[in-house]
């Protein structure tokens, strides 16, 4: 008889933007004439930038012709990618090799995936709150222990809550994990991390022999100096840690899907290089991004690239700046928006965040997205984003102002 993966079922309730989807839309479909502006979901509005139109349209031309055309991509992905990736780390003064690469349909999924390579019995430490796919993959193989309902937390997960008390910033854990999550830019808290600080966690991996997966999805959202766009720009983390990154928001890729993730050959485990573990994992459980979607990915560091996109991201920051000075205007307690493209708010007047989501919804008919999705040190925060048009935007802090 078949079984199901009995992990699953321990999964509670659904997966966060899941249950937001489907609470809007039952809003909505009982409120027709409502105009609902979205800050919630990390997703962007503005269109692809014309240089990667351009690169896309000449791909796709390729691929209708028998001399250009291209079938399944290379396991780690292509040459031109990949080496146009590993030279943008080298103009920040980071080693990374070619074949240290792998290109991917996204970062979210890289996530999930990476802890496949680690031992089932591994301990994990996460931010608090925390992006959900760390923790939810990790519930799906089984290394999360037992779930307490009451305090929303696992038995086998160290937690190192990030509050206003320490500026959301955790410290080192005092028991030691196996693997630690670490997201810079955060999300979904907007905090950053000075490359001193950064290199405390590098160090302290190094010590205990525990590998860092750092997520670096919205570095390119980094505005101030002394923040590090990666954690390679720190000594020593080419032995401790693995990084992700994404074409996503960076580039506005959320519906063409491209990511990748970088692990150095020095990285060992056990006496084991995860390098080529994980190559032989991508082997065989992935495909490879198209190949339209990787020229596309190539014209996102061309000069002309460079310059649209930091105009796209200029425009997303000019986002955050109206709804952080607009909340703070309106005396809420708020951060982030400065170095990343989501604000973080208090709750007001004692509410839980998804008593403060019915009340947005349903007063000025906004959507965010409740802290406590994030984590039990979530609960009595909220989450908006920058990723909507400036007029949606303008409107929708307004309509919070008046409320």
């Amino acid at each position: 008889m078949a079984r199901v993966n009995e992990n699953y079922l321990k999964l509670p309730g659904s997966y966060l933007f899941s249950k937001i989807g489907k609470k809007v839309a039952a809003y909505s479909a009982a409120n027709p004439d409502k105009k609902i502006i979205r800050l919630g979901i990390g997703d962007v509005t503005q269109p692809i930038a014309p240089s990667i139109i351009e690169a896309t349209h000449k791909a796709v031309e390729e691929m209708g012709h028998a001399e250009t055309f291209h079938g399944y991509a290379p396991d780690l992905g292509y040459e031109f990618l990949r080496s146009a990736i590993a030279k943008e780390y080298k103009d920040r003064g980071c080693h990374v090799d070619i074949d240290e690469v792998f290109v991917s349909d996204g970062a979210k999924c890289d996530c999930g995936n990476i802890q496949e390579i680690f031992a089932a019995d591994s301990v994990i430490a996460v931010c608090d709150p925390v992006y959900p796919v760390y923790v939810d993959s990790n519930v799906m193989a089984g290394r999360t222990g037992v779930y307490d309902p009451k305090t929303e937390t696992w038995s086998n997960v160290i937690y190192m809550p990030c509050t206003q008390e320490n500026n959301f910033t955790p410290a080192l854990p005092e028991k030691t994990p196996d693997l630690i999550y670490l997201c810079y830019p955060n999300n979904p808290t907007g905090s950053v991390i000075t490359k001193d600080e950064l290199q405390k966690w590098v160090d302290y991996a190094n010590e205990k022999g525990s590998v860092i997966i750092y997520d670096a999805a919205y570095e390119a959202y980094i505005s101030e100096e002394n923040i590090p766009h990666s954690i390679y720009e720190c000594e020593g983390a080419r032995t401790c840690a693995i990084e992700l990154r994404s074409f996503s928001k960076n580039a506005g890729f959320t519906g063409m899907r491209l990511g990748f993730t970088v692990i150095p050959k020095e990285l060992m485990c056990d006496g084991v290089a995860l390098n080529p573990l994980w190559a032989r994992r991508h082997g065989t459980k992935y495909n490879g991004a198209p190949y339209i979607i990787q020229r596309a990915g190539e014209a996102v560091y061309t000069p002309q690239g460079q310059a649209e996109l930091k105009a796209q991201i200029d425009y997303y920051m000019n986002n955050a700046k109206m709804i952080l000075t607009g909340l703070k205007s309106a005396g809420y307690s708020v951060s982030g928006g400065v170095n990343a493209p989501y604000i973080w708010l208090k709750t007001p007047d004692g509410m839980t965040s998804w008593q403060f989501f019915d009340y947005l919804l349903e007063t000025v008919n906004i959507v965010g997205t409740p802290g406590s999705g994030f984590g039990p040190s979530g609960e009595g925060y909220f989450r908006l984003t920058a990723f909507g048009s400036a007029e949606n935007t303008k409107e929708a802090i307004e309509r919070i102002v008046k409320m």
